[in-house]
């Protein structure tokens, strides 16, 4: 089941959303392959610290972050990515790195990559290693209100 803090979000707020279980799989590639999902549709979330502020960004899977991009559109002095003891705390009810992109939930920034708002839906982690949530990218955005930015490339 996702974690109970998102379910009860997105149920309180009349979201359509579409539960999807999977085998256990740790990286984004790993998990939209097994959950038989393009890339392209399934958002990956990374932590970072902007000037010391820890951050969620959101991404494609099949992208990676471009630390020269992500300085430049958030006006930041320094951008780095965090390590998983930074931020396991952060999400209780998740499990490490399978953290939903809704930072709105836990008090913090959300990112997200201009690439993805060209998806109708999208598919990400649901506090589990075996469950995605997928979902409209307009219904996201209008819960989350991420700052929407290009700071990814391809592969």
């Amino acid at each position: 089941m996702p974690s109970k803090k998102l379910k009860d979000f997105l149920d309180s707020n009349n979201i359509k959303y579409v539960t999807i279980e999977h085998s256990r799989a740790y990286t984004a590639n790993e998990i939209a392959a097994t959950a038989h999902i393009p890339g392209k549709e399934l958002a990956k979330t990374v932590m970072v610290k902007i000037d010391g502020k820890m951050t969620m960004t959101v991404l494609p899977a099949y992208c990676k972050i471009n630390f020269e991009l992500l300085q430049e559109a958030a006006g930041a002095t320094n951008v780095e990515l965090s390590s998983e003891q930074e931020f396991k705390d952060m999400f209780p009810g998740c499990e490490i790195g399978a953290m939903p992109p809704f930072g709105n939930l836990y008090g913090m920034e959300v990112l997200v990559d201009k690439s993805l708002c060209e998806d109708e839906e999208i598919a990400f982690n649901a506090g589990s290693h075996t469950e995605l949530i997928r979902l409209s990218y307009k219904d996201f955005e209008g819960l989350v209100k991420p700052k929407v930015v290009k700071f990814s490339s391809s592969k």
